[in-house]
Order: C-alpha cells, then structure tokens, then sequence
C-alpha cells in the first residue's frame, strides 16, 4: 500500500512538472517572441523630418539708400531676440552707424569751408563792383566839367575848343567802355555767387540726407508679428555681429503664421516614391500632442548635396492644411508621408518573414508544434508587410527563430 502512494505520489510530481513546463512563466520569452496575424489597413508611408516655415514673411530690411553714400557693409549692433512678438512701428534692431556718422562730421566741415567761401564770394563781389562803379561816377563827372570848360571856352582859339571837344569824346568812350565792363564783371559776380551758393545747397541736402540714413539704423517694424531670423548664404542665422550688403538687406522677417509649410530632405531611396498631392501627417517635437494634415507640394527634380556629407538629398515642401498658434518656424517637424493605402488585409511585422533559396517563410505556432509555412508577401513598410498567402487571421508567428527546429521543412503553398 505505501508503495502504491509512493508510485501516486511520483506520478504527480511528474505531472507537475509537465504542466509546469508548459505554462510557468519561463515561457514569457516564447510569448514576448510571438505576435499575431492581424487583418485591417495598412499604409505605406515614408518618415523624414524637417523644419516649420512660413511660405509668406515679409523682409525687415536695412536702409534702402545706404548704397548711395557708398556704404557697402553695415554690422547689425543690437537685434531683439528670435520669436519676439511685436506691434506695428515696435523696436527690431540697431545698425552701426559709424560709417554714416564718419560721413556725416565730414560733411559738416566741408559745409562750414563752403559757406565761409560763399561769405568771402560776396564780399569780394560787392568789394569789385563798388569800385567799378565809383569808377564810372569819376568819368561822369569828368564829363560834366569838361563840357562846363567847354563852355566857358567860347571865345578861345578853335584848336582849344577842339581839344576839349576831343577829351570829352574820350571820356564818354572810357565811360561806355567802362559801363560794359560793369555789366560783365557782374554776371560773372552773380555766377560766381550761383556756383558758391549751389555748393553749400548740395552740401546741406547731403547732410538733410546723411541724417535721415542716421535714423534709419536704427530699425522698426513696418507691421505686427512674431520676429524671426533670416539666413545668410551660408545658412547660418544673421545675428548681433552680422553683416548685411545692399545685396543681401533683410536683419529678420516677419513671418505669416497662418500660411505654414514643412520643408524636408528626402533621400534617394525614397524620393521616387514622393508625389505632388500626396497626404502627409505632421507632427511637432516641441508638442508630440499636435498633429496636424498637409500635403505635398513640391519635389525637386535635383538632389542636393549637404556639407559634410555625400549624400545626395531631394528637397519636399509640404504645405499645412491647419494652423496652430503654437507652431513656430524653425520647429523640427516629423512628416508622415502617405504613399499608399490598403483595407482588409493580412500584415505582420518584418521581423516575423524569413527567407531561404528566394522561399519566404514564417515560423507559425500550431498547439505544441512549430511549423515552418512558406508566405507570398505584399506590399511593406518599415514595420509591417502584407501577407497575401499563406496565413490567416490571428495565427501566432514567432519574430525569431525557435531553437531546435532549423531542419524543419518549409510547408509550401499550394
């Protein structure tokens, strides 16, 4: 009898042991291994990130007629931070004016030696001109006392009478003579005046000028908005220390927050792949909570190389179909490019296919067993392919490969 228990007793054990083989908690690795075949939609899409800006920002530019003055490069002084908000005619920057400055004392100098040289132009002209006409006051009057001797010479001999007659005649020729030169000396008086007055014009209209370039170094903004910085030819952000040309005169810009777009680099790989007009999902980094709708609006042709790298890059826009007011430009954004769609169909992850001689195959579960079934595969994404045959709905598939079962055949379709 004790025998009997004892055998009772190891039987159970045993059986214990079996079971316990089977559904204790060693076999959580075989579990998490496995997945099943699920049927419902899938999406080919194509992940890349790119950078939120605005497809519409008006220019924050330096002064227009900076040029005119010779002034080529101008060093930003003072710049308000990236993302301030500002109202209408609010502060934006300062410029280094110490070249406008410079231009300006040296105008001022040169107007104060024009203005002396116009003070001493008129009083050499009225010096000129009084003598001229003292001078021909002298032959009036010489005249005059010439014909009262003439006069009282009645009775002299005809030859002294023609001597006065004779003098008189010269003097009136010297007073006509005179008289026209008065006329000259002063147009050439009053030319002289108009050439040293027209400098000490120019002079100050330089200086009125120099002025109002002075006071447009320091920059306000024409309309309200959010300021953002612009890029210079080497991509780099201008910023306090930068320099703007005539060529290149925008400090920042405002952008309009309510047309947006996502500008990312694609690769080569993937490019072919990117239409126009293709539906794209955005989301932010800043706030993994929005997602917002887009589409594609544009894919270059050309590739681009990057610095520091070989690669070639393809450029796409994608234009946001909503707004947010918490999205900014400059946000890092991740596009979730929709390039096809499927419904009712079999997917399971990459991981789960195998392949030998061209077959693939998954490792499906089958009660206790494990077998080895040969898959026609569809369409794939980065995470799941589709299944067109071979597999049903729910079937457990392993995502590794089983220990002890490499020799196994594969079960082929039919």
């Amino acid at each position: 009898m004790n025998k009997k228990k004892i055998a009772i007793t190891i039987g159970l054990i045993i059986l214990l042991v079996i079971a316990y083989s089977y559904f204790s908690p060693s076999n959580d690795s075989d579990v998490s291994l496995t997945t099943k075949v699920v049927k419902g939609t899938f999406k080919n899409e194509v992940f890349i990130s790119g950078e939120a800006q605005s497809t519409s920002s008006k220019k924050i530019n330096g002064p227009s007629n900076a040029r005119r003055f010779n002034i080529y490069q101008i060093k930003i002084q003072d710049l308000v931070a990236e993302g301030t908000v500002v109202k209408k005619g609010g502060y934006i920057g300062k410029l280094d004016a110490s070249e406008v400055n410079g231009k300006l004392n040296d105008a001022q100098l040169n107007l104060e030696k024009a203005e002396s040289k116009y003070i001493q132009q008129k009083l050499d002209t009225t010096l000129t001109l009084k003598q001229e006409r003292n001078t021909i006051k002298d032959l009036l009057f010489n005249i005059e006392e010439d014909k009262l001797e003439l006069e009282r010479s009645a009775y002299e001999s005809p030859a002294t009478i023609r001597s006065l007659e004779i003098k008189i005649q010269k003097t009136e020729r010297d007073l006509k003579e005179k008289r026209a030169d008065y006329s000259i000396k002063k147009r050439q008086a009053n030319a002289k005046m108009i050439i040293a007055g027209t400098e000490v014009s120019k002079i100050k209209k330089r200086i009125e000028d120099l002025l109002k370039l002075q006071k447009e170094f320091t920059i306000y903004s024409d309309d309200a908005g959010m300021v953002t910085y612009v890029k210079q030819w080497n991509g780099t952000k201008k910023k306090v220390g930068s320099t703007i040309t005539p060529w290149e005169p925008a400090i920042a810009s405002l952008p309009d927050l309510t047309k947006m777009e996502s500008k990312t680099y694609c690769n080569e790989v993937d490019i072919r792949k990117i239409k126009e007009g293709l539906t794209v999902k955005i989301g932010f980094d800043a706030f993994p909570d929005i997602e917002l709708d887009g589409i594609v609006t544009s894919v270059a042709n050309v590739g681009e190389t990057k610095a520091g790298s070989d690669i070639k890059l393809f450029q796409v826009l994608i234009k946001l179909n909503e707004t947010n007011e918490n999205i900014r430009p400059g946000m890092t954004t991740s596009n979730k490019i929709l390039i096809s769609q499927q419904d009712d169909v079999l997917t399971i992850p990459l991981e789960a296919v195998f392949s030998k001689d061209s077959i693939s195959y998954a490792y499906v579960k089958s009660g206790l067993s494990i077998n080895k079934k040969q898959v026609e595969l569809g369409a794939s994404n980065n995470e799941v392919v589709i299944v067109k045959k071979g597999l049903e709905e729910n079937n457990v598939v392993y995502l590794s490969k089983p220990e002890g079962i490499e020799e196994k055949s594969i079960t082929l379709l039919k």
